[in-house]
């Protein structure tokens, strides 16, 4: 099982003697995508482990991005799962030490025409603190990427070039991730490796080319992959 591990480093500072003394909590996350495909269930479980020796206190909180990937791109907090589309539970956990729990997140409504787009934030919250003065705890916490897809999928990503600019613009209605890109100038003998890049539905990227040669991608949407050419 592929693991994420995430250190939530709990940091107190004493304000008469400076640095106190740290308290280190490790969280495990099992995934951090969820990616619900049309052949499979809208639903997906990340499991949460603490690895660490102290009580973990971990919150789960829901957002909805709008216009994912553009420059309109917007978080909306997706408390309601009547209008959000996507019920998180549960989103408050407490774990022992070598504890493990289970979210489970499931879209609550119809496949969506376009991919619908959340990120949960997982992370560790303040609990009781052990200092023998003021204090600051410092937490850190992770994003979980959910994709809700559409039923049926329609539209690809297309390439145009002006002259060293290549735009991707996926036209679309799911998200692709490019990835292995690479382009070799006209000898096929110096090939330069080119960035990878989750394109939502509805946004366009970017990027400045090294040659003027055709660039090779790969291209997914789940665990189907491409061999694209632009």
């Amino acid at each position: 099982m592929k693991r994420i591990t995430l250190a939530a480093a709990f940091v107190a500072f004493s304000a008469a003697l400076g640095l106190a003394g740290w308290a280190h909590a490790e969280m495990v996350l099992s995934q951090v995508i969820v990616d619900m495909l049309p052949d499979k269930p809208a639903r997906g479980d990340i499991e949460v482990f603490n690895d660490g020796p102290d009580r973990m206190y971990v919150a789960a909180d829901p957002f909805e991005v709008l216009k994912a990937g553009t420059p309109a791109e917007q978080w909306v907090a997706a408390a309601d799962p009547d209008r959000s589309g996507i019920l998180v539970t549960p989103q408050k956990l407490v774990l022992a030490p070598g504890e493990r729990r289970t979210i489970r997140i499931a879209a609550v409504s119809d496949r969506p025409a376009q991919d619908r787009v959340y990120r949960v934030s997982i992370k560790p919250v303040a609990g009781p603190l052990s200092a023998n003065a003021s204090a600051l705890k410092i937490l850190v916490g992770y994003q979980a990427l959910v994709l809700v897809r559409p039923a049926q999928f329609s539209g690809d990503v297309v390439g145009e070039r002006h002259g060293a600019t290549l735009t991707l613009t996926n036209a679309g209605n799911t998200a692709q991730e490019l990835f292995q890109g690479k382009q070799c100038d006209a000898s096929g003998k110096d090939c330069r490796a080119l960035p990878a890049k989750r394109l939502y539905p509805g946004a366009a990227w970017q990027q400045t080319l090294p040659f003027t040669t055709p660039v090779a991608y790969k291209s997914a949407i789940g665990p189907t992959v491409r061999n694209r050419t632009f």
